[in-house]
């Protein structure tokens, strides 16, 4: 295999243990993984269009892969995606993601979960895939780890096993409401990290202790808004008109309720007033964080704003570009098995920073040119 696929794929994929017997295996398994690959990364989405790609793309595949049968049938795809074990998979995954994407001191790291929606079978009353992500904004973003969990409200118990897969020494990892436990804050400092957690009424008494301080104490006391504490701006994107004012409250010994948090330096308050044109009815709301460490109100709300970042570049980007809410694979392994390889192939787009364009003409690209595809899939810049 050519150098540059060499060292971007196989030595991080190659101790992927090969779940056929030994008498079925016509075709390398890295050769299928490679081609399922670049399916991806060329606009394709299911086994089929795997086998249809190596067919259309077997010269230029027998320059760097061995093929000694030829291209694999879809039904050879299937089956290997099937069972291949995905906690491997997902360590070979975590292996490679380290090596070219190491978190820095500070990076952002935000969790979040989805639900792969056609993957509920209803032949056998299967639950839909849910997968619990990590996701780091710096570079462009890419997807640091993932893991799978039966369903939603298991995410409580999925992000531990997650953060223990991540090395967060000194980085800052965000998570949403679910993910709002002591526990887990605790496992986040033990770690060497800090913690930006969304607090709701799941913690009711401390939830209502900090907005009835906030109302009580700091929301019109125009004295205590400094350059630090208070952040205040307007957005008028989107065709609408949205504030944004931010209070960062860093005195909380009138907040016994939050006591119990391990290391808690601030409580941060969110307004979003929106109207959507001149005249419309104006809505507010308000949403409360708590956080590890100490910062002014203008970096919490850049966090905060980029915690949605695994929303909008992540999630988004894998039903709107890849069409993942649609896939339909679901036997065995292969639907957690093919969201790993889209989180890969994701990856692997959004490093490559030669050619500063969209995902889908990235992969339209990888379509159309062979070196583009090869350079995007050594990971070479």
């Amino acid at each position: 295999m050519a150098n540059p696929v060499n060292a971007s794929i196989v030595t991080h994929f190659q101790s992927l243990e090969d779940p056929r017997i030994e008498r079925t295996k016509k075709h390398h398994l890295l050769d299928i993984l490679v081609i399922a690959l670049c399916t991806l990364l060329t606009g394709g989405e299911g086994f089929q269009d795997m086998e249809l790609f190596g067919r259309s793309k077997r010269a230029w595949l027998q320059t760097f892969l061995t093929l000694p049968h030829g291209i694999p049938s879809h039904d050879t795809f299937g089956r290997v995606f099937a069972r291949l074990n995905p906690r491997r998979f997902q360590e070979c995954f975590l292996s490679w993601t380290q090596a070219v994407a190491q978190l820095t001191h500070g990076a952002l790291v935000s969790l979040d979960g989805k639900t792969v929606k056609a993957s509920f079978d209803r032949a056998t009353a299967a639950s839909p895939l849910h997968m619990v992500s990590a996701w780091c904004s710096e570079n462009g973003g890419l997807v640091v780890g993932q893991i799978k969990t039966d369903t939603k409200s298991n995410e409580i118990t999925a992000i531990p096993e997650l953060l223990q897969l991540l090395a967060i020494q000194g980085c800052i990892v965000t998570i949403d409401a679910m993910g709002c436990q002591t526990a887990i804050a605790e496992q986040i400092r033990n770690q060497g990290g800090d913690y930006l957690l969304a607090l709701k009424s799941n913690h009711k008494k401390a939830y209502r202790a900090v907005k009835q301080h906030f109302h009580q104490h700091i929301e019109h006391q125009v004295a205590w808004r400094t350059a630090e504490n208070f952040f205040d701006a307007f957005d008028d994107s989107h065709g609408r008109t949205v504030r944004r004012r931010v209070w960062a409250i860093t005195d909380l010994k009138p907040l016994p309720q939050l006591a119990k948090w391990p290391d808690l330096q601030a409580a941060i308050v969110v307004e979003t007033i929106r109207a959507a044109y001149a005249g419309a009815t104006v809505t507010s709301d308000y949403r409360i964080y708590i956080s590890s460490f100490v910062r002014s109100a203008t970096a919490f709300v850049t966090m905060i704003r980029q915690h949605w970042d695994i929303e909008n570049k992540l999630h988004w980007s894998l039903d709107v570009t890849f069409n993942e809410d649609r896939c339909r694979i679901r036997k065995d392994h292969a639907s957690e098995n093919m969201v790993a390889l889209r989180h890969v192939a994701l990856n692997l787009l959004r490093q490559e920073q030669g050619q500063p364009s969209s995902l889908r003409r990235k992969r339209l690209l990888c379509s159309l040119d062979e070196h583009y595809l090869l350079t995007v899939l050594s990971g070479v810049t």
